[in-house]
């Protein structure tokens, strides 16, 4: 493919690219920013792009890569320093790592909920959740890239709708 050719498939995503960096950012000037910064990368990083494949999808995770790597940017710049007398906020007492039985039991909730989905949108969703990337779940499973977004959406969808009835206290 051309520069010429990929410059303009790549604008042509203008619409698509925007609507994506709402639903992640939820804030108009963010998401224009983040179109932004993914265009840049899409240009500079043009020669990584594999003719004959999605372009849309490529940008897409270039996207959500940057929103990713800005928000643990953010993340980390907004540390606290603490400057009180006897660094009071430091010497807070913080969670000790072990589970309480109350989380342990959601916890076995949120599986029992997850093991009730059907195996269609339950396999791919505990894949992806185990750290799977999308190509691989697609190849393993032996269905396209788009069904197994479509599963893990809809399984998480519908994971959603039944977590929300669940009582925490029991």
């Amino acid at each position: 493919m051309t520069a010429i050719e990929f410059n303009h498939k790549l604008t042509s995503l203008q619409d698509n690219l925007h609507y994506f960096a709402m639903t992640l950012t939820s804030n108009h000037e963010e998401a224009k920013d983040l179109v932004q910064d993914t265009y840049i990368k899409a240009l500079t990083n043009r020669d990584k792009f594999e003719d004959n494949t999605n372009l849309k999808a490529w940008t897409f995770t270039i996207m959500k890569n940057t929103f990713i790597n800005n928000y643990r940017r953010s993340i980390r710049t907004n540390a606290i320093i603490d400057t009180t007398e006897d660094l009071y906020f430091l010497n807070l007492p913080k969670e000790s790592g072990i589970a309480s039985p109350e989380s342990e039991l959601s916890h076995k909730d949120v599986k029992k909920r997850v093991d009730m989905l059907d195996s269609e949108q339950r396999v791919p969703f505990e894949m992806h959740t185990q750290g799977y990337k999308y190509k691989e779940i697609a190849e393993s499973l032996r269905i396209s890239i788009g069904t197994v977004k479509s599963r893990i959406f809809f399984g998480r969808k519908k994971l959603m709708e039944n977590l929300q009835g669940m009582n925490t206290s029991h």
